[in-house]
């Protein structure tokens, strides 16, 4: 079995940072990272992960539309999306599932366990 590979999508450079670090320490997955929605894309298309965690709130595109240009190709739209989002109110959530997101992540999250809760939701634990 190959090696799982996750885009790490968020403009906040220290966010990626500790992501990546963290998950590439607890678990044998690759990272990948993009710093915007548009670089997103087309990291996405280029080494094609197995799942893309996407900051919501970025300048150029924010998550959400960057999900749905995902969506709409059909080389992407098989990857699996998680949300990270400052926003975590009931009333996002339910409209983040709409879109077809496999879930959310709120920020601040705990660095050690971040792995554990992406593999939760993708169910691959």
């Amino acid at each position: 079995m190959s090696r799982k590979r996750i885009l790490i999508a968020d403009d906040d450079d220290s966010i990626r940072e500790i992501a990546s670090a963290t998950i590439e320490l607890t678990t044998d997955w690759d990272v990948v990272t993009a710093s915007c929605g548009k670089e997103a894309l087309e990291v996405a298309l280029r080494s094609l992960p197995d799942a893309i965690l996407l900051d919501v709130m970025m300048p150029d595109m924010d998550g959400p539309t960057t999900f749905a240009h995902l969506q709409a190709d059909a080389r992407t739209s098989p990857i699996p999306v998680i949300l990270l989002t400052a926003k975590v109110h009931t009333a996002d959530r339910q409209r983040y599932t709409r879109i077809g997101v496999q879930g959310v992540i709120a920020k601040p999250f705990d660095p050690m366990t971040l792995a554990m809760s992406i593999g939760a939701l993708l169910r691959w634990t």
